[in-house]
């Protein structure tokens, strides 16, 4: 129930106009500023763009229209000079066609731009609630660059609507700060939510497998971050402090994975600035205690950011090159959306204790025919987040992890992630670069990275998850490392000699698998950033006995846990979905390891020893 003082009207009747007859306050030539998304006073915006043919030169700010934006036409250019912040779709057309402007700055600096005079605004608009018996109007569904806008505007024009959400929090102003008062009665724009696509819903499923137990969460804006929320639903102890709430969170708050109960600051808070979403979402947080709304200098401070553990942001891009350049606010020369807290969150998720800074995109554009992954950027494209400040990039083909990479890795890490039906131009246009070596040409034809569906977990004794996925191209380093850490006596008994060196061309042949006659499956372990390679096993397909030579390798620590067996299990099942009859496998008389896994696989299996070394044959 809104706690709003009923007879409001009558108290404050000296400060209440009706729509036009506030803004004939405005004057030509000045600067005036319109409330954010879904609490754009509607009713002003009206009056104001009503009187068009008696104003000239008015500079619009806005950071983000979700209206009519009906000051942003053609017929009204003399009129209405748009400056925005973030360009959403009513204002799009209107940018690119040169009538209006977009201010490129990272969201946590404007209101400093407000206080310091840099951008005076001579008249504010805002949207907010009726007072209560306090004198204090709460700002609503929209608190971000709102409140410091109000508190510098030099004319401050509230419509005051019985209909807007109070939101707690730091969200609320007093009236007496207020110069007019516009008493309205109307509903609160609403922003329906996109349908998921076959193609956000698995960029959804790999970022939310990135997404821990007790982490804090920003959703940024766009289709892919609340395509993410569908598959936290089983996650336990989320945290919330982003920039924009939606239906998405709601969902997540009501099934019981939000509760922010292991969040470092704000604990037990839903922290946000602003909010778009349904009515049902707006009913919700009406003063609802869980949300605390709080403007942009508090919610997207770095250093706030940064002091929640597990911080995990997630923000989209346009386009990526192989360096790891992010554009994030532009298609090539046009202009199409804006820098937003992108950066403030990207940096302070990147410096928060275990956090998480994650960049996601479709793998393609137009309908397919253009890859959003590049060798380099379009012209014009404008960087939002550095190749020095990437960390986690993703696409419905798989996750990169940049951060502290070579070119050389980074390339190969995003080629990986690409559209299959690109890696093979990219591969050739990196190594044109010379961000890969020219001997990278030898394996043009085999960058295939296998299916999704290869993968599976085991969960050893101790708790410890154990991920087995198809080996990547990008695992060539993890790979030599791994041969390098396996004693001497793993190292014979695996390849049957003593090797001290592993070749370049060696490595190479180990990770670049066609995953159709050859199969690589790695197990893999977390660590700080990405993971680390403890087992690898792979067969070879001969295809006139349809059978299939087998060999793995266990890292020495990670030896006597079961994993060799379950490796085995997998690879058995990969094959026998392929219709491969069975395995051979060679192996030196002293494995007696290797030996029981296969005599005790529960197939068909015929040995011969030969010069000390046993022949196996395993019918399936």
């Amino acid at each position: 129930m809104k706690n709003n003082q009923p007879d409001w009207q009558e108290k404050y009747r000296d400060m209440i106009a009706t729509p036009l007859n506030a803004v004939k306050k405005i004057k030509p030539g000045q600067r005036v500023f319109i409330g954010t998304g879904c609490a754009e006073p509607v009713e002003l915006v009206r009056a104001l763009t009503a009187r068009a043919n008696e104003l000239a030169d008015v500079e619009i700010i806005q950071l983000l229209a979700k209206g009519e934006a009906p000051y942003a036409d053609r017929k009204l250019a003399d009129s209405f000079n748009v400056n925005s912040f973030f360009i959403g779709t009513a204002i799009r057309g209107h940018i690119q066609e040169g009538l209006g402007d977009y201010t490129p700055i990272l969201l946590s600096d404007i209101p400093r731009i407000f206080s310091s005079g840099r951008l005076p605004l001579d008249v504010v608009l805002i949207h907010v609630t009726p007072p209560d018996v306090h004198g204090k109007v709460s700002l609503g569904v929209s608190v971000d660059i709102v409140k410091s806008a109000a508190e510098n505007g030099s004319l401050v024009i509230a419509q005051v609507n019985p209909q807007m959400p109070r939101t707690m929090g730091d969200s609320t102003i007093d009236i007496y700060d207020i110069d007019i008062l516009v008493p309205v009665d109307c509903p609160i724009l609403e922003r329906g939510q996109s349908d998921s696509t076959e193609e956000t819903s698995r960029i959804g499923e790999y970022i939310a497998a990135l997404v821990e137990d007790g982490s804090t969460v920003e959703f940024g804006i766009g289709r892919i971050p609340h395509a993410v929320a569908d598959f936290l639903q089983d996650k336990k102890d989320l945290g919330i402090h982003t920039e924009l709430l939606t239906d998405s969170i709601m969902k997540l708050i009501k099934c019981g994975a939000v509760n922010g109960s292991r969040k470092t600051t704000d604990r037990g808070k839903v922290v946000a600035s602003f909010s778009m979403g349904s009515k049902k979402l707006y009913d919700f947080i009406d003063n609802n205690p869980i949300f605390c709304f709080r403007p942009t200098e508090y919610v997207n401070d770095t250093h706030v950011i940064s002091r929640q553990h597990k911080m995990v942001a997630i923000n989209t891009a346009l386009e990526i090159d192989l360096t790891g350049q992010v554009c994030a606010d532009s298609l090539g020369e046009k202009f199409y959306s804006g820098i937003g807290g992108q950066v403030d969150f990207n940096r302070g998720a990147s410096r928060s204790k275990n956090g998480k800074a994650i960049i996601a995109l479709q793998a393609t554009a137009r309908k397919g025919t253009r890859s959003r992954i590049v060798t380099h950027l379009t012209p014009g494209a404008g960087v939002v987040t550095t190749r020095g400040e990437v960390h986690y990039v993703v696409t419905e083909f798989g996750v990169a992890y940049l951060h502290g990479k070579s070119v050389h890795e980074r390339a190969l890490a995003l080629i990986s992630i690409a559209h299959p039906k690109f890696r093979e131009e990219l591969l050739k246009d990196a190594i044109k670069a010379r961000y890969l070596r020219q001997e990278m040409t030898e394996v043009e034809g085999r960058f295939v990275v296998a299916s999704q569906e290869m993968e599976t977990t085991m969960l050893l004794d101790d708790g410890t998850q154990v991920s087995f996925r198809p080996v990547h191209p990008t695992d060539e380093h993890s790979m030599r490392d791994l041969h390098y850490t396996l004693s001497q006596e793993t190292v014979y008994y695996r390849f049957m000699t003593h090797k001290t060196k592993f070749s370049h061309q060696q490595v190479q042949n180990f990770v670049y698998i066609d995953h159709r006659q050859d199969v690589a499956i790695v197990g893999t372990v977390p660590e700080a950033h990405g993971e680390d390679i403890v087992a690898v096993g792979r067969y070879y397909l001969d295809p006139k006995s349809n059978r299939a030579e087998v060999a793995f390798v266990i890292r020495d620590d990670w030896q006597n846990h079961g994993i060799g067996t379950f490796l085995f299990k997998h690879l058995v099942a990969l094959a026998k979905r392929s219709g491969i009859a069975g395995f051979t496998a060679e192996v030196l008389k002293e494995n007696r390891r290797m030996q029981n896994i296969f005599n005790h696989c529960g197939f068909r299996v015929k040995s011969a020893l030969e010069e000390d070394v046993y022949s196996f044959q395993i019918d399936f």
